[in-house]
């Protein structure tokens, strides 16, 4: 008689495993190993452009990073036998957009921002309307033209398309100026301009977005749509006030623990944008409002 497979003490048969010196299980840490060396490598070239002072001159910093990017991500859809997944609008609205918010809102000149503040809400909001709104009618004219077989796209269509490419981010120019170092007006009143009108840009798309899926446009729906423009704007901002008087608060009672104090900064931040984004309010300007106030009563 042969042997068999010898029963498990629940008298069902059991696979024989062997005990290996070295075991390879990639997939089992494939997300964060990939998460942690994309951060690891940007932050090395990071470095390297800063040590080597030509490149940045020749390149901006901002086309480096992107190269970087491109570069592991062809490493990582290569090595892969499956196509790698891809990023939907709730994993960068959620997780990537805040630190950038969060980096831009802390460390900007409050006092110089509040200088031109006029200046700058010119450029953000009138600017990227008549940008946004420019775009979408001479597209629209254009479609106009039967030679072109695009006369069934809509005039909305045309305006949402331009509210989703009028955002200008002018990063490789900030860059610029930082190394040659321009006068801070200049300065604050791009990087002013870049900060706001992103919050202008989304608040416009949402509103095209909402107008292309309804079937009948009423004027009270146009009235609707000026008055969510402010609300969510100003909502924004007072998200980001209030949290920044809670978190002063908070901080009153740390002067003894002052190592989680870089925490409270961080999750303040965070919760504001979430907050606001959880009653569709402005993400952008609640974290930003918030840094401001915190720069105001010495954080």
């Amino acid at each position: 008689m042969g042997t068999g497979t010898p029963p498990s003490p629940s008298g069902t048969a059991f696979e024989e495993t062997r005990l290996h010196v070295f075991t390879l299980d990639y997939p089992h840490v494939q997300i964060p190993f990939e998460i942690t060396l994309w951060i690891l490598l940007a932050s090395l070239a990071k470095i390297g452009f800063h040590l080597y002072h030509k490149l940045p001159s020749i390149v901006p910093e901002s086309c480096l990073l992107i190269l970087v990017g491109l570069l592991l991500g062809g490493i990582i859809f290569g090595a892969e036998e499956k196509s790698p997944p891809v990023m939907n609008s709730d994993v960068f609205f959620l997780y990537l957009l805040p630190p950038i918010v969060l980096d831009a809102g802390y460390f900007m000149p409050t006092r110089l921002f509040f200088e031109n503040f006029g200046t700058i809400f010119w450029y953000a909001v009138v600017g990227t309307l008549w940008n946004a709104i420019g775009i979408g009618i001479s597209l629209f004219g254009i479609c106009q033209i039967s030679a072109f077989g695009l006369t069934d796209i809509t005039l909305l269509q045309n305006l949402l398309f331009g509210s989703l490419i009028s955002a200008v981010d002018p990063v490789a120019v900030l860059a610029v100026f930082e190394n040659i170092h321009v006068n801070e007006q200049l300065y604050i009143l791009v990087f002013g301009e870049s900060l706001l009108n992103d919050a202008i840009t989304v608040v416009l798309y949402n509103l095209f977005k909402s107008f292309c899926q309804m079937r009948t446009i009423q004027v009270i729906d146009i009235f609707a749509g000026i008055a969510n423009f402010f609300i969510v704007g100003i909502g924004g901002v007072l998200i980001g006030i209030l949290l920044g008087f809670v978190a002063a608060f908070t901080t009153r009672f740390t002067h003894k623990i002052r190592v989680i104090e870089p925490l409270f900064v961080f999750l303040y931040s965070y919760l504001s944008y979430i907050t606001a984004e959880m009653f569709h309010l402005s993400g952008i300007m609640a974290p930003n409002s918030r840094n401001a106030l915190d720069s105001e009563l010495q954080f």
